[in-house]
């Protein structure tokens, strides 16, 4: 990881908690947690049957039957909720929970679920297409989370970003970092390439990255404006985060409407269509 992030100063406007990213954070930590406790055997198994192995989807290598836990379509998913180990983990779930709750703030939960995994997908079969032959398999969040990452920088380029400098905790805006991190990503797949003893999944994170700037646009609240817009959506319910929920109209240019004045009601809430 290029940097580490501890926290953003981008509110959430329309999803008062963020529920999905919770359960994602915690899904992924339980699934840690049972890896590890089940023993060293256990844990083998466990990532050799639901880890994403690029030859047996390509029909290179075949995994034996014992070792089988579900088809190999199908760890195209369960790949995501795996990790190697505490520290791959940790650092995956800082992302998670620093960018994550803004993603699913713009598009809601349902869509927000199906944007996260649809990454994961995405990230494996980017590197499915780098190592068609690679017999070791892929776990981790890293690959989903890129996209989320990817989605933040077309949401939120300007967001203020702490993350520590050498030891000095500095806010620096998104696009800086997030331009850096995808640079990096590139350059790593390119002098270490996972084919010839890399162990990290540098073409997953690439595409996962590029599926989440493309997704997010589809996936987002129609009106929930691209790159940065200061102005809020027009015409919405929004969701104060802060302490406790709090209703606020806007006007059509987003701006808050003037006391006396109004407010004019929705139906259906702020996902009508």
């Amino acid at each position: 990881m290029p940097f580490i992030p501890l926290h953003d100063k981008t509110p959430r406007i329309l999803v008062a908690q963020p529920w999905i990213n919770w359960g994602l954070i915690a899904a992924c930590s339980l699934a840690y947690l049972t890896e590890s406790s089940a023993g060293a055997t256990a844990f083998e198994r466990l990532t050799l049957g639901l880890g994403m192995i690029p030859a047996t989807l390509t029909g290179h290598a075949s995994l034996s039957p014992e070792l089988t836990l579900v088809p190999p379509a199908a760890t195209l998913v369960t790949y995501q909720f795996l990790h190697g180990g505490w520290l791959h983990l940790l650092l995956n779930m800082i992302y998670l929970w620093v960018f994550g709750d803004n993603i699913e703030d713009a598009m809601g939960h349902g869509r927000y679920l199906l944007f996260y995994l649809l990454c994961g997908v995405v990230a494996g079969l980017a590197q499915i297409a780098a190592a068609p032959g690679l017999t070791a398999p892929l776990v981790g969040a890293s690959g989903a989370i890129s996209g989320v990452l990817g989605a933040y920088l077309v949401l939120h380029p300007r967001a203020r970003i702490l993350v520590p400098v050498i030891v000095i905790p500095l806010y620096l805006p998104a696009y800086l970092l997030l331009v850096f991190w995808i640079g990096f990503q590139f350059y790593a797949a390119t002098t270490i390439p996972t084919a010839s003893g890399g162990n990290i999944a540098w073409w997953a994170h690439i595409g996962g990255f590029f599926a989440g700037m493309v997704l997010i646009v589809p996936f987002r609240h129609k009106a929930i404006p691209l790159w940065g817009s200061p102005d809020l959506p027009s015409g919405l319910e929004v969701a104060v985060s802060d302490s406790r929920p709090e209703r606020r109209e806007t006007s059509k240019n987003g701006a808050p409407e003037e006391p006396g004045a109004r407010p004019q009601k929705r139906r259906g809430g702020p996902w009508d269509r």
